[in-house]
């Protein structure tokens, strides 16, 4: 039996996205994940699944952080990100740091189940106009990846505040933390990622196109 793992916040979609692999692969069982959270909550419980398929702006995700952070939890899972960008920055990124392929939520049905089963037989799948254009990031932003991945949950998402200017009192604010606990997460992460400042801190994240994230209140 084939296990997949569908990870996308949008119901609607990982509906449809089972139904229609469920036409294409026989003795398919598919679990499904709405965030990063319930995502790793699913990897722990399942040791046996074949692919996950991951979609970067699922809530907790913080767009690459989820897939560098299983990347690094789970090295000989197959990972497919599905997306509704197709941005090239983006694809060379997410094919760098660990994914196996890159899928359009725009693809047919056939082309999904040829791409699972492409990277299933152990190879890379992008679609046929993307693979020209995608680039390898440089070394730098692959060591900058090993380092973000030794990142909790908790100091990535004070590293993303970073990123967006607020203030230690308002990081405590938005994480319901107190400013002591604030400020030993910046120390471990200047630490991890091999910074002294605020300034180094969020010119990683931003090499790591973080996104802004939503309040917490």
């Amino acid at each position: 039996m084939s296990q997949f793992l569908i990870a996308d916040d949008h119901p609607l979609f990982r509906e449809a996205l089972k139904g229609a692999l469920s036409t294409k692969f026989a003795d398919l069982e598919v679990f499904e994940s709405e965030n990063f959270d319930t995502t790793l909550q699913v990897l722990n419980e399942q040791e046996d699944l074949d692919i996950l398929l991951l979609d970067l702006h699922m809530p907790g995700n913080g767009d690459l952080y989820g897939l560098i952070r299983i990347r690094e939890d789970y090295p000989s899972l197959p990972i497919a990100v599905v997306s509704g960008s197709e941005d090239i920055n983006i694809v060379s990124k997410v094919m760098s740091y660990g994914a196996m392929g890159f899928i359009p939520k725009s693809s047919s049905s056939d082309d999904i189940a040829g791409a699972i089963n492409q990277i299933l037989d152990g190879d890379v799948w992008l679609p046929l106009d993307l693979k020209d254009k995608v680039a390898t990031v440089e070394g730098e932003d692959k060591e900058i990846a090993a380092q973000v991945a030794s990142l909790t949950p908790q100091q990535y998402k004070v590293l993303q505040y970073l990123h967006e200017g607020l203030l230690n009192k308002q990081i405590a604010y938005e994480l319901h933390i107190s400013e002591a606990t604030v400020k030993a997460h910046i120390t471990a992460i200047f630490r991890k990622l091999g910074v002294y400042n605020r300034t180094q801190a969020v010119l990683i994240a931003a090499k790591l196109q973080l996104e802004p994230i939503e309040s917490a209140s």
